[in-house]
């Protein structure tokens, strides 16, 4: 796992990246951000989809709900960035269009 630190307009994002699940279910998920918050101070924080566990892209699993209800009751912004076109499902797609347009939880199709 790699974090780094992006300071733009006045933000910090802590940038995470990994080739291999951080987050796989909600502990894991709380743990990872909770390190990271205390780590870099940031409540601002992006992780690569790879970095994500495939059944949190499956809806039907409730794992996104509930790790994304989690983080905004934390008051923690989160986004996911990477390549999401392999990804058919249109209730998923619906989801993260919905979510882009809320000030909390994004889906970024690109690094940064």
């Amino acid at each position: 796992m790699k974090t780094e630190i992006i300071r733009k307009n006045n933000t910090e994002v802590a940038v995470v990246s990994s080739a291999e699940p951080l987050i796989t279910d909600i502990q894991s998920a709380l743990d990872l951000v909770m390190s990271i918050m205390h780590e870099t101070g940031c409540a601002n924080i992006a992780i690569n989809k790879e970095a994500i566990a495939n059944d949190f892209f499956v809806l039907s699993t409730c794992l996104a709900g509930e790790i994304l209800q989690k983080f905004i009751n934390y008051g923690i912004r989160f986004a996911i960035y990477g390549d999401f076109s392999k990804y058919s499902s249109k209730p998923l797609k619906d989801f993260m269009y919905e979510s882009n347009k809320e000030n909390d939880i994004y889906f970024l199709s690109r690094s940064r």
